[in-house]
């Protein structure tokens, strides 16, 4: 008989299951750092990535189909843009709080990616098997990042990183197509030949002496000779074919043989070992084409890479998000893919970066994998900023709706609170927003008469409920009719969730650091000749912050 008392297997950490209740913000559009078309789905969100996803998680939840995510490895190097040092328990329990989000905007058939050194992947695995569910893992995919260098490694040069990957459900029902890859060079050169439709094959021999239960078969030779073979294909599938072309009874210096056409398949099998997706030195190609300089941003991840994971797991029209967006990475190549994608950085350069860099493949930049992707330039983003705390302290200590919201940014932010989507009506100013087809919320920042509800109760239909949100109402309007519910503000908000805070990143001062740790960049910035390796202990020198 089972025993109830046993525990679970679980990793444990300080601050497990403290995780603080994130405020749902509102996004405000910055038009000056949108670009191309208006009507494009695409979207930069500046701002801390945990209130980003919280502010995603109403419209998104169910919606993205892929998420890749490159988050510092806590390894003890400070970039310029991260703090890339944490004590494990800091580093699980920020990584928790937003995989728990990730999770539920992952679609039915949705993929995560996660992008690993050695240091963390063993225990970020366990913290996915919670979330996610042991049964859901996929496996990893190892990326081998630099092709040389690390001589001077202490043990031995660690030449890849992990990238753990999960589905939200692995089941075949929901993943009904095996999952496939455009053919590589190397497997194209092996279908050769051309039919008349233009489709490649390679002929193949028939016999197969060494199958379970080969088809024993006799033919007949233009010399009259008889040709025996243990075949794949019965004799009148074999007869059949040499009719219409699909098989050919040839002689060669070994005797006559049988063979048939094995047609190239739509796309072929990843394999797990990501030799040829471009490495630490490619990515710096890349940045230093873009911005002018390797050093622009540290340790990006090469367009081919990302490439060849949304290749794998997405289709055009699909909606991608990485939450750690760093250089802009991942959000150019979904452009150029034709997917749709979402971008979340903390840092300046979600301006000095992913806003130029995406700017300029909307231009039709010709690099990274634009060339192999046919990218001719086009469609456009949105760029918006995390909206400041709904609540702020008064001189008296008192919570009070902050003077940086106007009447539509209050209404938008009453209607994400309360579980609304903020949609004005075009004529009914009191039909700001709905959950369902016939449930609406109401904010004003005016005093609430029982005169103006008796006039909206008037234009109300007998199945439609409103709610009102207002900062002082007559006590008369409350239980006044039966489908209107007023709520005063700031009051109902005050236990919901944490308010006046911006940043849930962490930021570390005098991170410990070892010489071989510059290994990789060492390998990064080969060709910048022009900048002096001191540099280098400047920037591991920089703490800045860590989750963007």
């Amino acid at each position: 008989m089972a025993n109830k008392n046993l525990q679970k297997l679980e990793l444990t950490w300080i601050g497990k299951g403290e995780e603080p209740k994130l405020e749902p913000r509102i996004l405000i559009e910055n038009p000056e750092y949108s670009y191309g078309d208006k009507n494009a789905e695409n979207i930069l969100i500046h701002g801390d990535n945990l209130l980003a996803l919280k502010a995603l998680e109403q419209n998104y939840a169910g919606k993205v189909k892929c998420i890749y995510i490159d988050p510092p490895y806590n390894t003890g190097q400070a970039f310029e843009y991260y703090d890339d040092g944490i004590e494990h328990s800091l580093w699980l329990n920020l990584m928790s709080q937003r995989l728990k989000i990730l999770y539920k905007l992952l679609s039915k058939d949705g993929v995560l990616f996660i992008n690993l050194d050695e240091i963390e992947h063993a225990y970020c695995k366990i913290v996915c098997d919670e979330i996610f569910g042991r049964q859901n893992y996929i496996g990893d995919l190892i990326w081998q990042k630099r092709k040389g260098g690390g001589n001077d490694s202490r043990y031995f040069a660690i030449d890849h990183d992990y990238i753990l990957v999960y589905a939200k459900f692995k089941d075949k029902v929901i993943h009904k197509e095996k999952w496939k890859v455009s053919q590589t060079e190397e497997y194209l050169k092996r279908y050769k030949e051309v039919d008349e439709n233009g489709k490649r094959f390679y002929w193949d021999t028939l016999a197969r002496d060494g199958l379970q239960n080969p088809i024993r078969i006799e033919i007949k030779c233009p010399d009259d000779s008889i040709l025996k073979i243990n075949s794949q294909k019965s004799i009148d599938t074999i007869n059949e074919g040499l009719v219409k072309g699909n098989i050919r009874l040839i002689k060669s210096k070994n005797g006559w043989t049988l063979h048939h056409r094995v047609y190239m398949p739509l796309g072929q099998v990843l394999r797990s070992i990501l030799s040829e997706v471009g490495t630490n030195k490619n990515a710096g190609d890349e940045i230093k084409a873009l911005f002018g300089s390797a050093k622009s941003f540290d340790y990006p991840k090469p367009e081919g890479l990302i490439n060849k994971i949304l290749e794998l797991t997405t289709n055009p029209g699909d909606l991608v998000l990485d939450s750690f967006l760093g250089s802009g990475t991942t959000a150019a190549v979904a452009h150029k893919m034709g997917r749709k994608y979402i971008g979340i950085e903390l840092g300046n350069h979600a301006i000095t970066h992913c806003y130029p860099r995406l700017k300029q493949v909307v231009d039709g930049e010709q690099g990274g994998i634009s060339k192999s992707v046919n990218w001719q330039g086009g469609s456009g983003f949105k760029f918006y900023n995390l909206a400041p705390s709904l609540l702020k302290k008064d001189k008296f200590n008192n919570w009070v709706i902050s003077e940086e919201y106007n009447p539509d940014m209050l209404a938008a932010a009453m209607a994400k609170q309360e579980g609304f989507k903020y949609q004005p009506h075009e004529s009914i100013f009191w039909k700001q927003g709905n959950s369902t087809e016939q449930d609406f919320i109401f904010t004003t920042t005016q005093f609430l008469t029982v005169q103006q509800v008796e006039a909206i109760a008037e234009g109300m239909q007998p199945e439609e409920s409103l709610l009102i949100c207002c900062k002082a109402f007559q006590t008369e309007c409350q239980n006044k009719f039966k489908n209107i519910t007023i709520k005063k503000i700031p009051l109902l908000l005050l236990e919901r969730c944490e308010f006046g805070k911006d940043d849930y990143s962490l930021n570390i001062v005098n991170v410990p650091f070892e010489q071989e740790d510059y290994e990789d960049i060492d390998d990064l910035l080969e060709d910048d000749n022009n900048e002096d390796e001191s540099n280098l202990e400047d920037t591991n020198n920089n703490a800045k912050t860590l989750f963007d």
